[in-house]
This record gives C-alpha cells, structure tokens and sequence, in this order.
C-alpha cells in the first residue's frame, strides 16, 4: 500500500454522532473552462464553435479584436525567420493603433459578428483579449482618430511613457513606463477612457461577455504613483463599471461579465487590490504546475496552495499561455500528452477557472510554430477525448468538495469530489499500478467498480481502497 498525503480544500461534512448521515454541504465552486482560441481568425472560431461547445468549454477566448498595427507589409506567419517567404508576427495583434473592431490578421468587424452569431446559436460565451495599457512600438502608426479624440498625440501618452521600465517593481515605473518598446498610454486621460469605452460597449453590444486585460499590473490602481499628466488613477473604476466617464459606462451590469487581469506575479505586485477589481491570472501556480510535469512529480513543488493571496475561485488558471509558450518558450517543450494531463489535473480541481491554450497546428517539440499561420486552428488538443471528458466531468461535479491525493511517490495524484466523482491521473512516462488509502477522505468515495469512459479501463473500490492500472501519460475518470 501507498502512503498518501490527503489534504481537503473545501467544507467539511457535518457527521451526527447517532441517527442518519447528515448531509454534505454544497461547496463554493467554479464550473466553467474556457478555450484559448489563440491567433485562430473570427471566421476560424465561428466554423469551429458546434466543437467547442461539444468539448464542454463555457468560454472562448479570442486573441485581440482591435485595430493594429501592419507588420511586415500584412503577412500572416505566426513568428518568420529570416529568409522565410511569408513574414509576419503574432504579436503585431498586441499593438494598438485604434479602438476599433477588426484587424488584418483575424478579421473585420462583420466577420467579428459573425462570429458572435455562431457563439449565440451554441450558448457559448466570448472573452475578448484586451490591451488599453499602450500602443504599436512605432506609435506614429497611430491612426488619426484615437489621436483627435484623446485632445491630440501628445495626450495620449503619459509624461513617462517613452522612458524603458528599468525595475518592474517599482510601482511609478511599471503603471506608467514603456515596457518592451511599447509606448505607456495615459489611461487616465478621460478622453482616452471615454473613447475606448465606446469599443467595449461596441463589443458588448455585439454580445461579448468578458474581457481579459493583457498587462493589467502596468495600469496604475487608486494607491499608485499619479503620472504627472494624471489626475487620479481611476481606470479600473471606469473599466468595471463602477464609474462613468464624460457620461459613457460599461455597457451591461458588471456582474453579467467575466473580467480578468493578467498580472503576472512578482515582487511588489498589488494582487490583493488587483483583484477587488477582477480576477487574476495564476501566474505562480502555473510555474509549480510545470515544474511537476516536466518532473513527473507531484512532490516537485506545491500544488496543495495557490501561491497568491486571491481566493482560488477568482483565479484563472493554466498550464500554459501564450507568453510562456510564444514568447521564451518556457513551456513549449512540454509534451501535448504532459500538458493534459496537467490540463486534467486544473479542471478536476474544486476552484479556479482553467484556460486551455490551443498551439499551433502540426507543431511538434522541436517545431514550436507548427504550419505557422494566423488565423488557423490550432491543434486536435482541444478536443482530445480526455480533455473533453475532463471538462463534462468538472461541470458535473458542481458543489463537490475537493480532496488532493498524491500516491505512487508523487507519479500519481488523484482528486476526489465528494462522493460524487474521482479523477486519478498518471503524471509519469511508465504504467502505474495503484493502491491508494481513500479510508481517511471525507466523505468516503463509496466502494464499487468504476469503468473510465475514455480508455475503458476498471478501478476498485474496496473497504476503502482503490486498485487498478494507470497507462503512462493517462487520465481515468471514475464517476457513481
């Protein structure tokens, strides 16, 4: 028999010392997953939404809508090298040149809308990835009309928004410097406020239901630093509907929307006040998580906490992102098979709200870039069966506590959901036969024997005890 190490994360269960079993109560839980549909084009999310929905994602995230800046005379490869004959970059999505619906890479604003109809139609919900925070690195290819209604170019920027941020944490440097070459917009101009209001309310009219906000630590929150040409750091309160501004404000109630900021966790980061606006990205956790997987340990770093001082349930949650993978490619040399079943491990989880990131079609551990074009789909990851097995399962699971068991010295970690469900996965590259102790979980999983739906594989439970075999690489679900 294995030792285990059992550690439960949610309500306990109410035990009467004479008479029936009292009844457990219903946990505070998320349900929801969201696909990260990244670089795919509006008309490439539309056509593939029926799957989507049919994988069990909630959300789906696109990369940014506005307009942007042209790269490389408009060409379409995710990331060209030198001598490459199609050029281009991902990023150039990230440059905003005006607030507007529609860019070149992923679509004009009917194809936008189209792609909204066919979210509707499949009761999915859209986030669209958003950037106020600055503007394209040549920040002459601003168009005329952000320039006019900010009170002209030179306001649109804040006093210090062409010095490099040398310390990224210091609070006045990061809210208000340039960071990566990217010019630190005046995001307490409220003309500049006034104006990309009316993008997210244009959005919003469109049906869109939630937003994430790239470098969310680098715009300044009410006890930051003021910029010289500011007079109060009011943005967040604009952004989520708690103030209006020049009589423009957040289109439809606050508490309809899904709202998270990335701010990626460090030194002198303020995640406490972060997130009394939104919720945060688990940036922390993320790196714990890899750690593991690239270890095939669970005892590699600490997954038992959430490495940040926001409740689990206003976190989103990743294997990856974009960043760790596009950018030093601190993750891209994961396995697709490692990254599910970390993938498996975050959704069978109690809390959190996981993001499933979509690589790039035909991409291989030596090829990062895969076919290497935007706007087209990503790989089959998305829909793996395990992956959508997983996904059905967390949403089944609603009001179940959890209860994290690692065994087999840490190559295996099975989450438990109340009675109600069990998910055992193989963090390892060899075969596990398992013996795990669930007598001391509460409350106890019932005994029986259970088939997984995907690989068809039986487990026993037994006085308390579960056995079978996890293949190398592999989820088992295990539901009454």
């Amino acid at each position: 028999m294995n030792k285990t190490l059992l550690l439960t994360l949610a309500t306990g269960v109410a035990l009467a010392s004479c008479g029936p079993k009292a009844e457990t109560p219903q946990a505070d839980t998320n349900d929801d997953v969201i696909l990260h549909a990244w670089s795919w084009s509006f008309d490439t999310i539309a056509a593939n939404m029926h799957d989507i929905a049919e994988a069990g994602y909630a959300y789906v995230q696109t990369s940014p809508a506005n307009t942007c800046f042209v790269g490389e005379d408009g060409g379409m490869a995710l990331f060209s090298q030198p001598g490459d004959s199609v050029k281009g970059k991902w990023y150039y999505y990230y440059q905003p040149t005006d607030w507007k619906i529609g860019n070149y890479l992923l679509g004009d604003r009917d194809q936008f809308k189209a792609m909204m109809d066919s979210a509707a139609k499949y009761n999915v919900k859209v986030i669209v990835d958003v950037l106020p925070n600055h503007t394209a690195v040549d920040h002459t290819a601003v168009l005329p009309d952000l320039d006019n209604a900010v009170g002209g170019h030179d306001k649109l920027f804040h006093a210090n928004g062409f010095n490099d941020i040398i310390d990224y944490n210091d609070r006045y440097q990061c809210t208000t410097g340039k960071m990566g070459g990217l010019p630190d917009v005046n995001t307490e101009n409220p003309d500049f406020q006034a104006y990309y209001m009316t993008y997210v309310n244009d959005l919003l009219s469109l049906g869109v239901r939630g937003f994430r906000y790239d470098t969310a630590k680098h715009i300044g929150l009410p006890s930051d630093p003021l910029d010289s040409l500011a007079e109060r750091n009011n943005f967040w309160d604009i952004a989520t509907g708690r103030e209006a501004v020049k009589g423009i404000s957040l289109g439809v109630p606050r508490d309809s929307l899904f709202i998270y900021g990335e701010v990626l966790q460090d030194r002198n980061v303020k995640e406490a006040e972060y997130g009394e606006y939104m919720d945060l990205t688990a940036s922390a956790y993320g790196h714990a998580l890899r750690k593991v997987l690239d270890k095939g340990d669970f005892n590699a770093d600490s997954l038992l906490n959430w490495h940040h001082p926001v409740d689990g349930k206003h976190l989103v949650t990743w294997v990856e992102s974009h960043d760790t993978y596009a950018n030093e490619h601190e993750s891209a040399g994961l396995t697709d098979d490692q990254i599910r079943m970390g993938w498996i491990f975050l959704a069978a989880r109690q809390n959190g709200t996981p993001l499933f990131f979509s690589r790039p079609a035909g991409s291989t551990r030596e090829n990062y870039w895969g076919n290497n074009r935007v706007g087209a789909r990503g790989n089959d990851e998305f829909k793996h069966p395990e992956v959508v097995a997983i996904n059905k399962f967390r949403r089944a699971m609603h009001g179940q506590p959890e209860t994290i068991i690692p065994a087999n010295e840490g190559a295996v970690v099975a989450v438990q959901r109340g009675t109600a469900g069990l998910a055992l996965i193989n963090l390892s590259s060899s075969a596990q036969t398992l013996d795990i102790d669930l007598s001391a979980t509460l409350p106890t999983f019932p005994d029986g024997t259970y088939t997984d739906p995907v690989s068809g594989a039986t487990f026993t439970v037994a006085s308390g005890h579960l056995t079978g075999t996890l293949a190398p690489y592999t989820s088992a679900l295990l539901t009454r």
